[in-house]
């Protein structure tokens, strides 16, 4: 089985899967207070020669939140950057595959960005849209 095989199977195993395409796989996390957080892996066979996942994680309409506020909460840890995308303000981080072992390399930094992107879209926004 592929690394990536086994980051689908992961993700199938533990969320609920909103959207899968052969790349691509849009799944929702729960967080806290009943809130959730929509999270998009995409992934990158060949990039830089090596096969690498994205994880990115919306927090909010970049044309409705403050955007030096993300990047000042987002420049506070190690895990994931700030990004716009199609209008939409993410967080993001990117992991290898190589030699990936799933809970500790891919596991850990998606709950780590997943909760952050939840706190930071509740500061922004006070809402839970995504």
């Amino acid at each position: 089985m592929s690394i990536w095989a086994g980051v689908i199977n992961f993700v199938r195993a533990r969320y609920e899967v909103l959207e899968e395409r052969g790349d691509w796989l849009r799944f929702r996390v729960d967080t806290e207070d009943g809130r959730g957080q929509q999270v998009t892996l995409h992934h990158l066979p060949d990039h830089d020669g090596l096969e690498w996942v994205e994880i990115s994680s919306p927090v909010g309409w970049a044309d409705k939140i403050d955007l030096r506020r993300l990047l000042e909460l987002a420049g506070g840890d190690s895990v994931g950057g700030a990004a716009v995308v199609d209008g939409v303000a993410l967080l993001k981080h990117t992991v290898p595959l190589a030699d990936l072992n799933l809970q500790n390399e891919f596991g850990h930094p998606l709950t780590s960005l997943v909760t952050r992107a939840d706190a930071f879209e509740h500061e922004l926004t006070r809402a839970d849209e995504f």
